[in-house]
């Protein structure tokens, strides 16, 4: 009698703990809400709102892409903004935001604002939007059980760039890839600008000088410049993108007469998924999930339950 009760309570049991096993196995770490709420500093403003995940998210699409791009690029994009705060939340818990609204973070506008910016197309373009954003809903990107580092940016200069050679921090996902649909989408795939020698000189404090020589001291392997040297005094190219507004650290110097005039390529830092090649992945009949698994090499689609 008591063997019979043991092997009825082990028959019993058996079906419980393989449904166990399976659940664990299948089962995804979450580390977010569905009523996630998102810390907003609006800088202009100087005050904080409290944003649902979701409302965030259209705001930063409505922000960072046109809505005339490709369904699926709009797709990848809110996916990967999602991505990027929800990283930024993990980091922020004991700050009094999560994100600012201007490119410094994402660039983010609220319903209010995209009334007044879109005007008679409201109804039209906020469609699009808020389609890309339910159809990708809680969607993220994971690398190894990590929430992933989405960085994003406009437009590659043919490939885009290893983390580490831009940001300092290795990040086996942002490695580069060859990036060249933008050359034939991207309306600032190519740039020049114009300044007389003295306003050259002057942003970049500079002493006047009849002799005028550029020498590139490093580069990125795909050959954005890193550090330069401009009449013996040495620069990081960065900061000569900002003081002289360049779209990129991909350029050229040349000195013509009185005038320098600078050519760049490309717009942005380089590093993650450029927004102009998820628009030609599109065209050319990549999904959403393609193109992220394109740039963000490795990495695993999570959805928040």
């Amino acid at each position: 009698m008591k063997k019979i009760f043991i092997l009825t309570i082990a028959l019993l049991l058996i079906p419980c703990m393989i449904v166990l096993l399976i659940q664990t196995k299948e089962k995804t770490i979450v580390h977010f809400k569905t009523n996630q709420i998102v810390r907003v500093k609006r800088e202009k403003k100087n005050t904080i709102e409290q944003v649902p995940l979701e409302n965030y998210v259209v705001g930063v699409l409505s922000g960072e892409m046109p809505t005339t791009f490709p369904m699926e690029a709009l797709k990848a994009q809110a996916v990967a903004a999602r991505t990027y705060v929800l990283r930024k939340i993990e980091y922020a818990k004991d700050q009094e935001y999560d994100v600012v609204d201007t490119v410094a973070n994402q660039v983010y506008y609220n319903q209010d604002e995209l009334k007044e910016r879109w005007k008679d197309d409201y109804h039209e373009k906020i469609k699009r939007i808020q389609k890309a954003v339910l159809e990708t809903q809680g969607e993220y990107l994971t690398y190894q059980g990590e929430i992933a580092q989405a960085f994003f940016f406009s437009t590659s200069t043919g490939y885009t760039e290893n983390c580490e050679e831009v940001f300092q921090e290795s990040l086996p996902y942002l490695k580069s890839v060859k990036s060249d649909w933008e050359k034939d989408v991207s309306p600032v795939f190519e740039d020049s600008k114009t300044f007389t020698i003295e306003e050259f000189y002057q942003k970049l404090n500079l002493d006047a000088n009849s002799e005028f020589s550029v020498q590139i001291t490093k580069q990125t392997s795909t050959g954005r410049i890193k550090t330069l040297n401009i009449n013996g005094k040495n620069f990081n190219a960065t900061d000569v993108t900002k003081v002289l507004g360049l779209r990129s650290s991909f350029f050229e110097i040349q000195k013509k007469d009185n005038q320098i005039i600078i050519h760049t390529k490309g717009f942005g830092h380089g590093v993650g998924m450029s927004q102009y090649g998820a628009y030609g992945m599109a065209q050319n009949g990549a999904n959403y999930q393609e193109i992220l698994k394109y740039y963000y090499q490795g990495i695993e689609i999570q959805k928040i339950e």
